[in-house]
């Protein structure tokens, strides 16, 4: 899966049908068929697209980013982590260890799409355009360049919310209703891709709901194949109506570019994360509680369910809305607020959007009984999803540029761990002691300053006992082999 980074589409195209029925015209015409009908026909089906994009274009915007990120200079092919090993500085002394290598700034570009929501100068993107960029410029159809201000982003759904300030007569891309869409209806989309802007192309919705797609935490899809390429990103997925139903965000493709396959947030999920990211400039979740798995045939026998169907629940957090609303282990959740549920990301979803403090029904499977319970929803705590650790050591691990999650099942046998023997890297930051020691995620984490971890609270421990050091010294498994690392703060 590989993400439009700043980016999105090719040229106009006019659609299969369009073309079928220019050629049966042709064939019309030697048959002593109706081809005066048939053209005009064809004629005004083009005319529909182009009038759709003749309303929508102005709204549709080019971001330029501009952000600064510092790199170490390269000064030798042996890596730093050689000398700076525990064994050298044993044996030789501290003068032994290799001072860190001079940084060096660098300015780097990128390139998006957008479009305006409102007249008062609101734009929508994805977080992956402008994430962590210090200038924002937006150019509009008619040329005008505006600076842009970062409202809010929401990493987990990659929604961005911009501002231009003094805007005039600023178009305005009306928005949908993405849950009306349906499989083989047209789209439109329109960006900047490659930077070849205003580029528009068509085509239909290829299904609706797409989620374990492995781009964002919390995944809706719409995928269409209508061609988004790099620089397509953030721009709108239009339908028949000129109205937007979704942000194009990545495509699938094993060479980097089009390949038929292109995903896009709906937008009615970047909606209720733009209103509030325009009232409070952040994104507020609800939480459950739980940790949840698709039931599938086995387990549905197992649980003694008539089918294959609904989300069990597989553990119940403590001091959990779930716990407090008196949900166990192993029931299954078949709808929320009557509204049937599809899979553990439709549950996560739904969740998700729920403002904290509200009271929302759950249909349930217990012990081959349906019942009905309330539970009030919570608010989504700041690691949730994460794998972090809690606040009092957090700043320890970000002042190296480092995050580490428990290492499931599911990771263990992807990466051919063995169970509780460490912590996954899940994140290096860019420019961070991390990055410098060559850290790379999916590597483990073994020990901590010589003592073991295999968990978060084992690393927690690990931690309270460095406090504020300048130093953390790292046992990092990679493959067959474990080797020491040590990460300076300075």
């Amino acid at each position: 899966m590989k993400r439009t980074h700043h980016y999105l589409f090719t040229l106009a195209i006019v659609p299969t049908l369009l073309l079928l029925f220019a050629l049966n015209s042709v064939q019309a015409a030697g048959m002593g068929g109706d081809t005066d009908g048939d053209i005009a026909l064809l004629d005004r089906s083009s005319k529909a697209f182009v009038n759709v994009v003749k309303k929508a274009k102005p709204a549709v915007v080019h971001i330029k980013v501009e952000k600064t990120s510092q790199r170490s200079a390269n000064r030798s092919q042996v890596p730093d982590e050689i000398f700076n090993h525990p064994f050298f500085e044993q044996f030789f002394g501290p003068q032994f260890r290799q001072q860190p290598p001079p940084k060096r700034e660098f300015r780097q570009r990128g390139q998006g799409s957008g479009f305006i929501i409102s007249k008062d100068g609101f734009i929508l993107t994805n977080n992956h355009v402008v994430e962590e960029a210090d200038d924002i410029r937006v150019t509009l159809s008619d040329e005008r360049e505006f600076v842009a201000r970062l409202v809010g982003t929401d990493p987990q759904s990659d929604v961005a919310l911009l501002k231009i300030e003094d805007p005039a007569n600023l178009p305005v891309l009306p928005l949908g209703d993405s849950n009306q869409l349906e499989p083989g209806e047209w789209v439109i989309a329109i960006g900047n891709p490659f930077g070849l802007s205003q580029t528009v192309t068509v085509g239909v919705v290829s299904a609706t709901g797409r989620s374990s797609v492995g781009i964002n935490e919390y995944e809706n899809f719409i995928q269409t194949d209508a061609a988004i390429n790099p620089g397509n990103s953030g721009g709108p997925l239009i339908n028949g109506r000129g109205e937007a139903v979704g942000i194009n965000t990545a495509l699938f493709s094993r060479t980097g570019g089009y390949m038929g396959i292109g995903f896009a947030i709906p937008i009615n999920m970047a909606k209720s994360i733009q209103d509030q990211l325009q009232q409070q400039g952040k994104v507020t979740r609800g939480w459950l509680g739980v940790v949840i798995q698709n039931v599938n045939k086995d387990l549905a026998d197992s649980f003694g369910l008539k089918k294959a169907g609904g989300i069990l629940i597989s553990e119940v957090q403590d001091d959990s809305p779930a716990s407090a609303a008196g949900l166990r282990q192993g029931d299954v959740i078949l709808r929320l607020n009557e509204i049937e549920l599809k899979n553990v990301s439709d549950l996560r979803n739904q969740v998700a959007l729920i403002p904290p403090g509200t009271t929302a029904l759950l249909q349930i499977i217990r012990d081959g009984r349906e019942k009905k319970v309330q539970v009030t929803i919570g608010q989504q705590p700041t690691n949730f999803g994460k794998g972090g650790v809690s606040p009092l050591n957090q700043e320890n691990l970000e002042t190296y540029g480092l995050t580490l999650q428990e290492l499931t099942p599911e990771l263990a046998e992807k990466f051919s761990y063995e169970p509780g023997s460490g912590l996954v890297i899940s994140g290096v930051g860019q420019g961070s002691p991390a990055e410098a020691a060559g850290l790379k995620p999916g590597q483990l984490v073994e020990e901590v300053n010589r003592v073991k971890v295999g968990n978060l609270e084992e690393l927690e421990q690990a931690l309270a006992t460095t406090g504020k050091a300048e130093k953390l010294l790292l046992r990092v498994r990679t493959g067959n082999f474990s080797t020491y690392i040590v990460l300076s703060a300075k």
